[in-house]
Formats: structure tokens, sequence, C-alpha cells
């Protein structure tokens, strides 16, 4: 597709490109609700914070409150409270982060973010803590 040359090829690689961007730009927008950790029922922010550190989730990301997390391979975490998308396609609610968070080759095959095994538990910790990130 990408490689050919004929004009429809280029239309549908411009047609990709003009939709990525929409989602890439609707991610960037703050929702008029905010989410908050009791919308992640048995999460703890704590125990979040501390899995994201020993998954090691600050090497790719910047997310606050967890030193040397400083990544710039993905996205800032910062925010993530108020964020609409996750993934640039998902509504940022708790099931689907937790499915990011726990599968993000099955949301997006193909993409940077690694699957690590995170469990059901782990990732509604872990939701919980970006929660706070507003």
């Amino acid at each position: 597709m990408i490689q050919g040359s004929n004009g429809r090829s280029r239309i549908l690689l411009y047609a990709v490109i003009f939709m990525a961007s929409v989602i890439t730009l609707g991610a960037c927008g703050v929702s008029s609700h905010s989410l908050t950790t009791q919308q992640v029922p048995g999460g703890d922010a704590g125990r979040g914070k501390q899995t994201m550190r020993r998954l090691g989730c600050g090497s790719c990301h910047a997310i606050p409150g967890i030193a040397d997390a400083r990544g710039n391979v993905g996205p800032s975490l910062s925010g993530m409270g108020g964020r609409r998308i996750v993934a640039g396609l998902l509504s940022n609610n708790p099931t689907n982060l937790m499915l990011w968070l726990q599968d993000p080759q099955s949301v997006v095959p193909g993409n940077a973010m690694p699957n690590q095994g995170v469990t059901e538990a782990e990732a509604r910790d872990m939701a919980t803590y970006l929660y706070t990130l507003k």
C-alpha cells in the first residue's frame, strides 16, 4: 500500500495520516468531567505507583511523582487523569485503561508499548495512580 506509486495508494496513505492526526489531537484535550480514584473500585494508588516503578515504566515515560521516571520514548503520563483518550483511540475510562495496561498489543498491534504481564489487580492499581495525575 505505502510502497505503491499510484494515486489511489497515496490517497489512502494521506487518509491514514489525516485520521492519525485527528486521533492524536483528540487525545490532547481535557475532558469536561474529572476522573477520580473512586472510578477504579479496589484500586490503590500507592501500590500502582510502586508497580509502575518496579516495571520500569519510567524508562519510556515521564511520570510525575516517580523519581527518575523521565523517559521520552512514550508520552508523558502527566495529566493522565484528565485525558479523554488512551492509546490514541480508546475512551479514557477504567476498563479501557486497564486493558491498555494489561495487553497493549491487543489494542494496537505492533506499537512500542510491551506486554509486561500486568495482572488485573496491578492494572487496577496502576490506573488508580494514573488517575491521580491531573
